[in-house]
């Protein structure tokens, strides 16, 4: 597939563009920070023409060879202000809202089939919340709740209400992927270890993470599944990012909070069922592996 990549220099997108071009796709990494090289090419993404423009060009010279200008396939948009306190509340959601809303939109208009758009774990309006705020049942699953009190999670939720509007009408198929906190195979020996010691520390993520391995393969398997219209899916590893079992996890945690179906022993409290079945997202990888 021809795919345009936005955010390819970020820190899931260093690891998923390799990913889905070592899986034969051509990705143009579209970034702010993109570096002068084949099939990357600088951009703001709040800028509507830019955007446009982008979509609708080349990848690299080589195309110029071609009949004719190839189609971009499809669309991942990663690219975003990462979290709260990088910049001002209001930019920060200014531009995760704008950028949303424009590729997007140059997406339906230029006829490209599918798009793949970064949401977050925070829509739950669990992880930037001023204080603990629990959620409304566990495992936490589509269904919950998206009621966040930060601008980063209110930009999420935001750009998820545009990429249903936008799929209503024009009928092409919209992807929203609520990733939990993202984690490199290197993170593991270096972070983990103090998850072990005080798993407190994981409970704005809802005790789950995303090995960026595996959210390489969740992009991939949305860009293999069509026809699903407009559908948003929690991203997440199959196990808690803690040592401590599934039941130690609620009953120190989590009391009174209503649990809607059995657990397993590891199960992630931040339910990946959705996407296992509906779209054959099968994690591989885990801190387990590398950690005692």
């Amino acid at each position: 597939m021809r795919i345009a990549f936005t955010g390819g220099c970020g820190k899931a997108g260093k690891h998923v563009v390799p990913y889905l071009r070592e899986r034969g796709h051509r990705v143009l990494n579209l970034d702010l920070n993109a570096p002068q090289e084949p099939d990357n090419q600088s951009i703001d993404l709040t800028d509507s023409g830019e955007v446009f423009n982008a979509l609708s060009g080349y990848c690299w010279f080589d195309e110029l060879d071609l009949p004719e200008k190839p189609k971009f396939d499809a669309v991942v948009h990663f690219a975003a202000l990462a979290r709260i306190l990088i910049r001002p509340d209001s930019e920060t959601f200014r531009v995760n809202t704008l950028s949303t809303y424009n590729v997007i939109e140059a997406a339906v208009k230029l006829g490209i089939p599918k798009v793949i758009f970064a949401s977050s774990e925070t829509a739950y309006g669990i992880c930037f919340a001023q204080g603990e705020k629990l959620p409304d049942y566990i495992p936490v699953d589509e269904d919950h709740p998206t009621v966040p009190h930060d601008s980063y999670a209110m930009s999420k939720v935001c750009n998820e209400a545009t990429g249903r509007s936008f799929q209503a009408r024009s009928g092409i198929d919209i992807y929203g992927l609520r990733i939990n906190n993202v984690v490199e195979p290197h993170e593991y020996a270096r972070d983990f270890p103090s998850l072990m010691v005080d798993p407190a520390l994981r409970r704005r993520n809802i005790f789950a993470y995303i090995d960026v391995r595996d959210l390489g393969q969740m992009v991939e398997r949305c860009l293999q599944t069509d026809g699903l219209g407009y559908e948003v899916f929690n991203v997440s590893n199959d196990d808690l990012a803690v040592g401590i079992s599934n039941a130690e996890v609620r009953a120190r945690f989590y009391p009174g909070v209503p649990v809607k179906r059995e657990m397993g022993e590891t199960e992630t409290m931040y339910s990946n069922v959705k996407a296992r079945e509906m779209l054959g997202f099968a994690p591989q990888h885990s801190w387990r592996d590398v950690l005692e």
